[in-house]
């Protein structure tokens, strides 16, 4: 396993990048307003919240795009997208499909599920490609 790949395993770095052909396809569906984990260079929507802003402390309103840090705390996120959907926004969530752990049954299973065919290429900070080590989902909170 090279080094991008061993950082896009495990929570050393959580700063990549969404794909952007593929956000494109799900924005001409559902037309995303605000991106709630983002940062300046990488950020989907003119609308977004970065670290510093810290999106899970943030109201989520409208059509909302979320590709969260994939380390520990993804569950706070999905919990965070489960919440929001419940107070009226819709969520989309980009996320690994990782059915075997407790905050996909608590969280993700409650949505819609479309899982990934094939493995992402996801955007370092540094701009480098590195395909995903294990397959993705989006999950529709609507």
């Amino acid at each position: 396993m090279g080094k991008m790949n061993a950082g896009l395993m495990s929570s050393a770095s959580d700063d990549w990048g969404t794909p952007q052909a593929f956000f494109d396809e799900l924005h001409a569906e559902f037309g995303f307003t605000l991106d709630v984990c983002a940062s300046a260079r990488n950020a989907k929507c003119p609308r977004f919240f970065s670290r510093e802003d810290n999106g899970l402390e943030q109201t989520w309103t409208g059509t909302v795009w979320l590709n969260p840090p994939y380390g520990r705390e993804i569950g706070l996120w999905l919990r965070k997208a489960v919440e929001s959907w419940r107070g009226g926004a819709t969520v989309v969530c980009l996320v690994p499909a990782r059915t075997d752990t407790a905050w996909w049954h608590d969280y993700a299973a409650l949505g819609e599920v479309r899982f990934v065919r094939g493995r992402l290429r996801f955007v370092s900070a540094e701009g480098e490609k590195s395909s995903a080590p294990f397959p993705s989902a989006v999950v529709v909170f609507r």
